[in-house]
C-alpha cells in the first residue's frame, strides 16, 4: 500500500487532486492511503511552496496546480 499525502488548505484544486489520486489508483489497481494535510505549518515543513502538493511514500513529487494524469499514473505505479 502506498502512502499519499495531498497538501493544501482544502480548496477545490486540493479536493480535485485527492479525487484524481483515488481515481488513478483504482484504475491501476494500486492500494493507496490518502491523507489530506491542511495545516499551513506542516505544508511548509514538507517543502510545498504552492498547493496542491503530493507526496508519495514520503517523497514530494508535485507542487502547484492539478497534476498531469499521465505523470500521476507514473508516480503511483513506480
Amino acid at each position: 500500500m502506498k502512502s499519499v499525502k495531498v497538501y493544501g488548505p482544502g480548496c477545490k484544486r486540493c479536493e480535485e487532486t485527492a479525487r484524481m489520486v483515488d481515481e488513478v489508483a483504482t484504475r491501476l489497481g494500486v492500494e493507496v492511503e490518502v491523507q489530506k494535510v491542511t495545516d499551513p505549518r506542516e505544508i511548509a515543513m514538507a517543502g510545498v511552496m504552492s498547493t496542491p502538493g503530493i507526496a508519495i511514500d514520503g517523497k514530494l513529487v508535485h507542487a502547484g496546480g492539478l497534476p498531469d494524469p499521465a505523470r500521476l499514473e507514473g508516480w503511483l505505479s513506480a
